[in-house]
């Protein structure tokens, strides 16, 4: 079975739109490949250097996952700096890696600019760990967003560049699925753009349902249409989107009929798909609750993938040693 290896970053809560992107095709591989799914706490280091109380936005973040349905019975799924196996290979390919490959990057230029204070060896080499997150368990597919593409080819030119280095076929070299082809875009309620954390346009999946309605009655709306038929302005196409995501058929036909006659009242479509939203959110919303108090089977969970994961690991880096040249390390 194929090998899918990919990061979940701990800043934040799930909104709709993650879990039309990333979450449900993370649950539809884990029955397809043997994949592992890690929650990258040291990559978020290389922005929030003084993290506040890192445990706990890990373990948000992994009972969200969890409540959505990520299995840890069928994925390994684990925190990154509990495989200290990730760090020993990041050193090896940071010594393969030169400054200025580094440099271009785009998302590290990007970080300069937006973060110029603390621009830190770990944010420069952010590649090659990565490179090391993935090709650690010898991954050949990577879900990732078409923006993380120049790091995917970074992360394939470490494979390419340590076997050719030592004369090897070791490292296969990761292929993008890029997830924006099968995932759904789900819009902001701020009338323009994708749902997402920094805009502050978003709906959490452990969202109330009191704040499901606040946000959703504040969505950017307009007048209404001037004739029958009217093309509907990005901000109305975008919450009717949203209604065709969480609401049924015949709700966005009444809808979508009610605009195309003139008589479209969007204080009632508002309070229609904040109700639909929560009809959506509120199971979910209750297991993420359930999970997030149970930190016993948090624990637990993390340590199984840990172990899973640093099982696999210690085997391929043991390999690397041994190519390399140094000695294997049989209690890792």
């Amino acid at each position: 079975m194929e090998i899918v290896a990919s990061g979940i970053r701990p800043t934040g809560n799930l909104h709709l739109g993650n879990y039309f992107g990333a979450v449900r095709s993370f649950l539809q591989m884990q029955y397809e490949y043997n994949c592992f799914f890690f929650i990258a706490d040291w990559h978020s280091l290389t922005t929030h250097p003084n993290p506040v109380n890192m445990r706990q936005s890990v373990n948000t973040i992994l009972a969200e996952y969890l409540a959505c349905g990520l299995d840890p019975e069928k994925a390994t799924v684990y925190v990154q700096s509990d495989v200290r196996e990730v760090a020993e290979l990041y050193l090896y390919l940071n010594m393969n890696a030169y400054l200025g490959e580094l440099e271009r990057v785009t998302t590290f230029k990007e970080k300069v600019r937006s973060q110029p204070d603390n621009v830190n060896a770990g944010l420069l080499t952010y590649p090659t760990l990565m490179a090391s997150d993935i090709i650690i368990h010898r991954a050949v597919k990577v879900p990732v967003g078409k923006d993380q593409e120049q790091n995917m080819e970074m992360a394939r030119k470490c494979a390419r560049r340590f076997n050719n280095i030592y004369g090897v076929e070791f490292f296969p070299e990761p292929a993008s699925f890029h997830l924006s082809e099968k995932a759904v875009k789900v819009p902001g309620l701020d009338g323009s753009g994708k749902m997402g954390k920094s805009e502050g346009n978003a709906i959490y999946l452990a969202d109330d349902e009191k704040t499901i309605h606040k946000k959703v009655m504040r969505a950017v709306t307009d007048s209404g249409p001037a004739e029958p038929n009217s093309e509907k302005p990005e901000p109305i196409q975008n919450l009717f989107k949203i209604m065709e995501i969480v609401s049924d058929t015949d709700t966005c036909n009444f809808f979508n009929d009610k605009y195309n006659a003139c008589e479209i009242r969007y204080g009632d479509m508002k309070k229609q798909l904040a109700a639909d939203i929560n009809t959506f959110c509120a199971p979910i919303r209750a297991r993420i609750n359930e999970i997030a108090a149970d930190e016993t089977y948090l624990e637990k969970v993390a340590r199984m993938g840990a172990e899973k994961a640093s099982a696999s690991a210690s085997k391929t880096l043991n390999e690397v040693r041994k190519i390399i040249g140094f000695r294997s390390i049989t209690n890792y």
